[in-house]
């Protein structure tokens, strides 16, 4: 067993665990749209999140940023994707049992597109792959680190979709509804601002 494991998953789970973009939109589907519609925005999020690992640990996130004007075109890509994200949250109707139609979940690729533009993911995935060495060979290394980070990433996710989930007997009020859409549009947004500031 690697000596510094413990450290790598506690940090991974401070890092990807705690409230922020991903995080607080899982919770959110799962609130306004409910687990079993919810499902594939999280697989999307998931996904996402290992191509973020990719990106990170094979250092092209670096050299992309190093690109003269290349941060602030990625920020206000970003920000725009993250406001129509809480908007979309926001706007949720009243939760139904119906799969389809306005109301419809949010869709795996959203999930992914979120992970992928998410500053958070990236500055995390950073902090945990060039803080921690787990074996001697760099390849050995980010191949334990990726099915770690994702060891723990999938079932954090699991729990906020539950959390949100819970929520879903509220969600069938309209007035309650649109409070607890706006509370966590505005929370994703909140949680953005922090990173990016």
């Amino acid at each position: 067993m690697p000596e510094g494991l413990a450290p790598f998953l506690l940090t991974a789970l401070a890092l990807v665990g705690s409230p922020g973009p991903n995080t607080l939109s899982v919770a959110a589907t799962g609130a306004a749209f409910g687990r079993r519609r919810g499902v594939a925005y999280m697989i999307g999020i998931v996904l996402g999140m290992l191509g973020v690992i990719a990106i990170v640990a094979t250092g092209v996130a670096g050299m992309l940023l190093a690109l003269p004007g290349a941060a602030p075109v990625v920020t206000v890509a970003a920000a725009g994707y993250f406001l129509w994200l809480a908007w979309r949250i926001a706007t949720a109707p009243p939760l139904s049992d119906s799969p389809a139609g306005p109301g419809a979940a949010p869709r795996w690729y959203e999930g992914a597109g979120l992970s992928m533009v998410n500053p958070k993911a990236y500055a995390a995935m950073a902090a945990l792959f060039s803080g921690h060495v787990l074996l001697a060979g760099p390849l050995a290394d980010a191949a334990l680190k990726t099915a770690l980070a994702l060891g723990v990433i999938i079932p954090v996710n699991i729990a906020w979709l539950s959390l949100g989930a819970g929520l879903t007997g509220l969600m069938r009020d309209p007035a309650t509804s649109r409070w607890i859409n706006r509370a966590f549009a505005a929370a994703l947004l909140i949680s953005v601002a922090a990173v990016l500031l």
